[in-house]
């Protein structure tokens, strides 16, 4: 069952914030560049050498842990046993 409220509790009005305002942040100063940083700008020069390579040579850096030489050797593989 419901019933109508009869009375309301009367709220008092905050007291005026006495806060003490900082000055704002001063941005960060872009980080400066490092000696040791490079910046390799060729990469059409290492795809272009990649597709020349052979399938020895994928084979060869595969077996050394060549993560992108053995994702190329499964794509290779899948491909071949999709076209049999």
């Amino acid at each position: 069952m419901i019933s109508p409220v009869t009375s309301a509790a009367h709220t008092q009005a905050a007291a005026p914030s006495t806060a003490v305002r900082s000055k704002p942040a001063q941005p960060k100063p872009p980080p400066t560049p490092s000696s040791t940083d490079t910046v390799n700008l060729s990469s059409a020069k290492a795809i272009v050498q990649e597709s020349l390579e052979t399938s020895a040579q994928t084979t060869k850096e595969a077996a050394s842990g060549d993560i992108q030489a053995r994702n190329l050797l499964a794509k290779q593989a899948a491909a071949k046993a999709h076209t049999k």
